[in-house]
Formats: structure tokens, C-alpha cells, sequence
């Protein structure tokens, strides 16, 4: 599939198409409505990762809604729009509706904003050609660094997560193919963020911007 159908709007709003399903991960100022969702897959509950007026934009109803197990109450404010929700705890492999997945741990080391006892993911999508790794908001931690994938979207905008060059540290450990950086520019994190984060990726990484 390599990377030409991976689309990144703002934050950590992103949007996969393979075999002809359409992965949504954490929509979010959405500008228009396709309503062609076949996964919508939330990170955690924070509102700019889970937005019920932007999963409104993307989802129907038969849309597969995958939530951390710990939000599964917060995610029935979005039961309506979707076909159905499933949960998903930290450390996991499964199998959705067809939709191989494996859950990464997303927390901060020394920030107070993501604790590790809240439980919520990144996310590796398990696809035929590739696996993505999709870190939600995290820190350089030691499941991220174990990560094994061939594109990998991070955040890279800092105060919430962490920053442009830890961002590119954990590139630089973990070595995909092709990393992308995420979550800054808007909410967070200046519009350079990304350039920052590319010159400090070490080849034989290839790093493509998408934000901005």
C-alpha cells in the first residue's frame, strides 16, 4: 500500500483506505462529510482525539467503533451513529471484524496528562502489505520503542507528549521504513514541529510531512 493512501488532517486525525475499508483514527475538525467509515479507531478520551461531532462526519450504521476499554462508558455518547463498539485493553492482539490489530501502551513518563493507569492505546494495524503503527498521545516509553512497523504516525508537537526530537529519538530506535509526524501544529506545537522532527530522523528513515 505504501503511504499514498494515508491522509492526515490535523492533530492525530487519520484516514487509511486498504482492500476498500476506510480506518479512521481519532477524526477531528473534520471540513467535510463522507460518511464512508468502516472503522473509526479512538485512542483515548481526550476531546480532540474523541469528538462525537466529527465521528458523526465519518461514521454510519455499520461502522465498527474500537474504543480503550476504559472509555467504553464515555464512547456510548456515540452509540447511535455507529453499527457497534468494541473495547480494547493495552498489550493486546485481535482480530475486528476482519481488522488485525495489536494495542500499544500511550502514556507519559513525567507528565501528568496521560498516566499509564488510564489505560489508553496507540494502535498497529496488522495489514496485508504493512503494519502502521499509530502511537496516540505518548511519551518515548519502552513498549513504543518495541514497536516493530513499517510506517509509524507519532506525535511530535510536545506538551502533551512528547516533543519534535524525542519524537525522532523514537524513530530513530525503532527504524520503519517510513515515519510520519503528528499532533502538532494546531492544538499544540508549532507549524516547524515537523521540519524539526525530519532533520532530526537518521536515515536509511524516510520522513514524509503531511500537516501543513
Amino acid at each position: 500500500m505504501g503511504t499514498e493512501k494515508i491522509h492526515v488532517f490535523t492533530q492525530n486525525s487519520i484516514r487509511i483506505e486498504d482492500s476498500g475499508r476506510v480506518i479512521y483514527i481519532d477524526p477531528f475538525r473534520m471540513t467535510e462529510e463522507p460518511h464512508d467509515a468502516t472503522f473509526v479507531l479512538i485512542t483515548h478520551d481526550h476531546y480532540d482525539h474523541f469528538s462525537p461531532e466529527d465521528i458523526a462526519k465519518v461514521a454510519t450504521k455499520d461502522t465498527v467503533m474500537v474504543v480503550p476499554e476504559a472509555m467504553a462508558g464515555k464512547a456510548e455518547q456515540v452509540s447511535d451513529l455507529v453499527g457497534c463498539i468494541t473495547t480494547v485493553r493495552p498489550g493486546i492482539c485481535c482480530e475486528i471484524d476482519g481488522l488485525e490489530l495489536e494495542t500499544v501502551p500511550a502514556y507519559n513518563l513525567l507528565k501528568p496528562f496521560h498516566p499509564r493507569s488510564a489505560g489508553w492505546v496507540g494502535y498497529i494495524l496488522v495489514l496485508p502489505e504493512e503494519r502502521i503503527y499509530i502511537a496516540g498521545d505518548t511519551d518515548v516509553t519502552k513498549e513504543a520503542k518495541a514497536v516493530r512497523c513499517d510506517i509509524a504516525l507519532v506525535p511530535a508537537g510536545g506538551t502533551y507528549t512528547m516533543d519534535a526530537k524525542q519524537a525522532a529519538d523514537l524513530i530513530n530506535q525503532m527504524q520503519p521504513k517510513t515515519a510520519i509526524p503528528v499532533h502538532y501544529g494546531s492544538v499544540v506545537g508549532k507549524a516547524s514541529d515537523g521540519e524539526i522532527f525530519a532533520a532530526n530522523v537518521k536515515a536509511p528513515v524516510q520522513v514524509e510531512i503531511r500537516i501543513g
